[in-house]
């Protein structure tokens, strides 16, 4: 997929920084090797900076990728932001070159542009269309409360059914899926099958 033409340096120099200072970092732990001093406390501390680079280098990349599906970035960035902050759980697919139609279970035909506003109230918990999954084309909310296919794949580590959705509808097109964790209001995002923790 092509993000050549996508700006967000600011997320470029954050995470060429962050890999920069862990560089530093580690090469003064290596030299502690040869003493007798402890590094677990290093490498624990090494593992959740390579985290928090992760979800940055997501979250370009993410932004990248979403620029080819559709021009309401900015709209589906700030829903994802304010769903994370309030733990309202959400899954919204992408809809890319692939018609997904025939992989899903067609919930309830929406049809209205997309906006931040529209797709909170979706998955404001007691709405009867906050289950399942919302279908993305372009600059249009097709539907809500459709059903995905699972993964097959065997997954390590606990990921609740809205990630495995994620995964599986990634699995076998070239959408993009955008999960929202009910228990965390952490953020993701699936493609081709893999899937990527992002700040927001």
């Amino acid at each position: 997929m092509n993000h050549s033409n996508c700006d967000f340096s600011y997320m470029k120099e954050e995470i060429l920084l962050g890999l920069q200072q862990l560089t530093t970092k580690l090469q003064h732990t290596i030299s502690f090797l040869d003493g007798d001093d402890c590094i677990l406390c290093n490498l624990e501390e090494f593992r959740e900076e390579l985290s928090q680079l992760e979800s940055v280098a997501g979250s370009y990349y993410l932004q990248c990728y979403l620029s080819n599906y559709t021009e309401k970035v900015d709209d589906l960035s700030l829903c994802l932001k304010r769903l994370s902050s309030r733990r309202h759980g959400a899954l919204i697919v992408v809809q890319g070159n692939d018609d997904v139609h025939s992989m899903i279970q067609k919930g309830t035909e929406i049809e209205a542009l997309l906006s931040s506003s529209l797709v909170e109230s979706i998955f404001y918990p007691g709405n009867p269309l906050h289950d399942g999954a919302v279908l993305i084309r372009e600059n249009t909310i097709v539907s809500a409360a459709n059903i995905l296919p699972l993964t097959t794949t065997n997954i390590t580590g606990k990921l609740g059914t809205r990630h495995r959705a994620a995964l599986g509808i990634t699995e076998s097109s070239d959408a993009l899926a955008l999960v929202v964790s009910e228990e965390t209001g952490s953020v993701s995002f699936a493609l081709s099958g893999s899937l990527y923790p992002i700040q927001v």
